[in-house]
């Protein structure tokens, strides 16, 4: 009786408009190509006639964009600007920006800031490098989790349920194994405090990241410069490591935290 009464609960509370819309959303946030209504319908499982009404509310409502021929849609950055609107997202990146410029100018390198969501890495504020030149990731960017030294950092200095809950959603998302020497690598991220490490996917480029500590100690973001080596600049990446050191500890203090 009592899982008829649960089923008869779920069945009532059900949305499907709702579901259809969020469907749309998260398949749009899931692939960077632009896409035609039937592609959408296709993707999703579902007929255009369906999909129709809630593509044009979204459209109206600027999350979605036709392109120029108005035969494909796109995600625009309005669910960005929702997420930087959140208040402790807004505040993190009102902290962090002066910060961050500090930073950039002590090292003349570029850097920005992640935060982990679900599976994956959110770049909230990037700051660029104040030469010409300089290798940037841009705000909005969502970055492969075990691809990243933003994620392995806050993934170290994480709660281990928040941890494990992390890497289960990427494991589910991916339907690909975990790097074979994960834990390891994390233990000795969490022991000296901060990851340095070439790029995962951009030669020449090292990566040294730390994180942003709460008052417990655990990260709710990173910061994180990826250095890159110029003619003519004696910055080295211990400079690098030493600058980044202290802003971290000074955005961890901003934000109440160790």
């Amino acid at each position: 009786m009592a899982t008829k009464s649960k089923a008869q609960a779920a069945a009532r509370y059900t949305t499907p408009a709702l579901e259809k819309g969020l469907d749309i959303l998260e398949l749009f946030a899931s692939t960077s190509e632009e896409l035609t209504k039937r592609e959408v319908a296709r993707r999703l499982g579902r007929s255009v006639s369906e999909i129709f009404r809630m593509l044009v509310c979204l459209e109206q409502r600027g999350y979605l964009a036709q392109t120029p021929d108005e035969d494909r849609l796109r995600l625009t950055l309005k669910l960005f600007r929702l997420a930087q609107e959140h208040p402790p997202v807004r505040r993190l990146t009102e902290k962090a920006l002066p910060v961050m410029h500090e930073l950039a100018h002590h090292t003349n390198q570029s850097c920005h800031l992640g935060v982990l969501d679900s599976y994956e890495v959110i770049i909230v504020a990037q700051v660029d490098a104040p030469t010409s030149t300089g290798f940037y990731v841009k705000a909005g960017s969502h970055v492969d989790l075990m691809e990243a030294a933003t994620g392995h950092v806050i993934l170290s200095h994480q709660r281990p349920e928040m941890r494990r809950r992390a890497i289960d959603a990427w494991k589910h998302a991916s339907n690909s194994p975990l790097p074979d020497d994960l834990d390891a690598h994390l233990q000795r991220i969490r022991r000296r405090g901060y990851e340095e490490r070439p790029s995962y996917q951009v030669a020449g480029v090292t990566n040294v990241s730390y994180p942003i500590l709460d008052a417990q100690g655990y990260a709710i973001a990173a910061l994180t410069v990826p250095f890159l080596k110029r003619v003519h600049d004696a910055t080295t990446v211990r400079d690098v490591r030493t600058h980044l050191e202290e802003a971290a500890r000074q955005l961890s203090k901003e934000i109440g935290g160790l």
